[in-house]
């Protein structure tokens, strides 16, 4: 199999029990067990490529004796009748693989697609496009991948990774003064946001010596009014907004002066990017 890491190897284990529990009846009755073939997987509609790597382990998944080729890498960006990959090999074992390689290439190439949307709206500013831990699943890692293909960054990947302190932490802290300076106290070098809902609780949050927030669903003036109390101080205080982002809405964000804008939306309601699998002639 293609090297994947374990996580997305469980994955594909998975997707293809779900897909060819038994063998492809239709393929059986209607392909001789001889028949070759070489199919290309082409663009239907312009976009950024992600998951190729994954693609190439569901082939080899499905039959190690498949010929996968990458013609391009993740993080491209390709037009309409391109061909990005090809697979040659037993013309049954490419129809068994193909509808769960192309499920993972669609969705991770429509993240990484919105992803690239985003970073190019915001581009000339200092403002970085963030994701989230909203995620599919099982698919984190694959679909964290995918932003950065489309020129986004990563938060956090896990709860063990940093503490972000949100409204539901403070309502059982007792206030942001409580659980900012608790979460200051134990991170021990682990990162430390956290998330404001007002200007208020952004003024406590600093005296309490947060030197990381989040700005949830502030209008643009109070985002503004944010930036200006963050660099009011000697320390650089990292500022993220988040909240009713969208395209035509980031660019404006961004030009407050904030450093990142998260961007639940790359992967919790994405679009596939149109791919199809195209049998060449032999």
């Amino acid at each position: 199999m293609t090297s994947v890491d374990p996580v997305t190897q469980h994955l594909i284990a998975l997707a293809l029990s779900e897909d060819l529990p038994g063998v492809d009846v239709t393929a059986t009755a209607t392909v001789s067990p001889d028949a070759t073939a070489t199919a290309a997987f082409v663009m239907r509609a312009p976009g950024v490529i992600a998951g190729l790597g994954t693609v190439g382990a569901v082939v080899s998944a499905v039959d190690d004796t498949l010929r996968f080729t990458a013609l391009s890498a993740d993080g491209d960006r390709r037009e309409p009748g391109t061909t990005v990959a090809t697979v040659t090999g037993a013309a049954r074992s490419i129809l068994a693989a193909e509808r769960t390689a192309l499920n993972l290439l669609t969705h991770l190439s429509g993240i990484a697609t919105q992803t690239a949307r985003f970073v190019d709206a915001v581009a000339g500013t200092a403002c970085a496009i963030r994701d989230t831990r909203k995620t599919l699943p099982g698919m984190r890692a694959l679909q964290k991948a995918a932003v950065a293909a489309g020129g986004g960054t990563n938060h956090r990947f896990s709860l063990s990774d940093g503490l972000l302190v949100k409204d539901n932490h403070v309502a059982v802290a007792g206030g942001i003064t409580s659980a900012a300076r608790r979460a200051l106290t134990a991170a021990g070098g682990l990162p430390v946001q956290i998330e404001v809902d007002d200007l208020t609780q952004l003024d406590e949050a600093l005296t309490a010596g947060a030197r990381s927030v989040l700005l949830d669903n502030f209008t643009l003036d109070d985002v503004r009014a944010a930036v200006q109390r963050c660099r009011a101080g000697d320390e650089h205080v990292f500022v993220e907004a988040s909240g009713n982002v969208n395209l035509e809405t980031v660019r404006a964000i961004a030009q407050t002066g904030v450093d990142a804008v998260a961007v639940g939306a790359l992967t919790h309601s994405v679009r596939a990017l149109d791919i199809a699998l195209d049998w060449e002639e032999e």
